[in-house]
């Protein structure tokens, strides 16, 4: 390379980076996916019922998510659950949806549930705890309170 290719591709360069023209790999943004929970939770006698149903909206799939629901009233302890979930404390249990593809449903997650005591009234917070890296822009319907009489009627969320 000649001395005066060197100085015209170095003063280019240089020009570049002043300006910020450089042709520089943009980082990749995070897939985007919408995440839905839906169901409905029942109170009856210190047994809680909670079936819910997980959905991806899209436009990305989903590899792995956890859905976190969190009691006002604490669980009676010694409780098993489905493979998939865990207890966070007497309050919380989170769960993993599996995997969830764009515009894709998942099967239902069913928990029957005893409560310490027997409450009139449990309220739970159910949301979206973490979702493999991927963006929700939507995430109000990933995110629901519920307030559970204890009637045995279902509460839809």
């Amino acid at each position: 390379m000649t001395a005066m290719r060197k100085a015209l591709l170095g003063g280019a360069l240089a020009a570049a980076l002043v300006t910020g023209t450089a042709a520089v790999p943009a980082a990749a943004a995070p897939p985007e996916a919408d995440l839905a929970h839906h169901g409905h939770l029942s109170l009856m006698d210190g047994r809680l019922g909670v079936r819910l149903v997980s959905e991806n909206h899209g436009p990305s799939g989903v590899r792995q998510a956890t859905v976190r629901l969190a009691f006002s009233e604490p669980m009676a302890g010694g409780q098993e659950l489905p493979p998939a979930c865990l207890w966070s404390s007497d309050r919380v249990v989170s769960c993993r949806t599996g995997g969830l593809r764009a515009a894709g449903a998942v099967g239902e997650l069913a928990l029957d549930l005893r409560t310490a005591g027997r409450p009139d009234e449990v309220a739970v917070d159910i949301r979206t705890a973490w979702r493999d890296g991927v963006v929700d822009p939507n995430p109000r319907n990933d995110r629901h309170r519920v307030l559970v009489l204890a009637t045995g009627d279902p509460y839809v969320f």
